[in-house]
């Protein structure tokens, strides 16, 4: 073989060994990268976690002082104590997931209905001005009147039983997602539907594929707002009318002066309230990235 063939091959093999070299480092690099990115993720999750526990850990400290020097009588404010012994009482003879499974089926048919209600007439009053001219000023009248003044009109046409229940979540959940999702769809720059019209879009396209997707962080909002609406309107009716539930421990501790009891009802409300939020910002932050993806 001559020497110019030699060098020839030796000189592919140095190429070949110089690109597998390229690679490797731009895998490695690659991987530096990613774990740059998860390292930054975990270490602003801990800190946004740390800031999140903050007031509530300087809150119990202060509990425990008010309790361990009896500034407050235990019997008007149990000690951190009591309060952990009843939640792991009422937690362990399944008193907690029964009355959470009650609400939790009451809550999901309220704001399965009212939600359903608000997205539809929001749309029809986003869609068409007409349409708001003539029901936004009663529909913002009625929003100004709380849930509590409803109750009185709403047993009268339902009774105390279940049906007040499911009818009142509904009512807590439609106007705020009826609210959003109509200022949402409003706000839709105009020369998106001019276009769907040009291109002689039909009206279910331009509301799925067009109002929808535009309106999306309004509409989560919307849900977000009935959602925790929803929740607060479920504690409010069990407090009026109720013999199960988690609104109802807390009359029932009020009723047995047990306040351990109302405390641990109080602070399984705000859990499961604070997780649904959570879950809510997890979904709409997942939708949003794919939104932007598609764009």
């Amino acid at each position: 073989m001559s020497s110019d063939a030699t060098t020839g091959f030796g000189l592919v093999g140095t190429l070949g060994r110089d690109r597998a070299e390229g690679r490797s480092r731009r895998r490695e690099a690659g991987w530096a990268r990613k774990a740059g990115r998860v390292w930054r993720m975990a270490r602003m999750g801990l800190e946004a976690v740390l800031a999140a526990a903050a007031l509530p850990l300087l809150l119990l400290s202060f509990w425990h002082l008010v309790a361990k020097h009896h500034w407050v009588s235990n019997l008007i404010l149990p000690p951190p104590s009591d309060v952990w012994r009843t939640f792991r009482d009422l937690l362990a003879d399944g008193t907690i997931a029964g009355n959470l499974a009650i609400s939790g089926t009451r809550v999901a048919k309220g704001f399965a209905a009212g939600g359903l209600l608000g997205l539809l007439l929001g749309t029809a009053l986003g869609l068409s001005a007409a349409c708001r001219a003539y029901l936004r000023p009663t529909f913002i009248s009625l929003t100004q009147v709380n849930l509590l003044g409803w109750i009185p009109l709403l047993i009268l046409m339902f009774g105390i039983d279940e049906p007040l229940k499911i009818a009142a979540i509904s009512w807590a959940t439609f106007l705020p997602v009826t609210f959003n999702t109509m200022q949402g769809i409003a706000g839709i720059a105009p020369k998106w539907f001019e276009l769907a019209r040009v291109y002689q879009v039909r009206r279910r396209d331009v509301i799925c594929k067009v109002a929808v997707p535009a309106a999306l962080p309004s509409l989560f909002t919307g849900i977000r707002s009935g959602l925790g609406a929803a929740w607060m309107s479920l504690v409010l009716v069990e407090l009026v009318a109720s013999s199960e539930g988690i609104g109802f421990m807390v009359v029932w501790g009020r009723q047995l002066f047990q306040l351990d009891l109302v405390l641990v009802a109080i602070i399984v409300v705000g859990a499961v309230g604070l997780t649904l939020d959570g879950l809510l910002r997890a979904v709409e932050w997942r939708l949003r990235r794919w939104q932007g993806a598609a764009a």
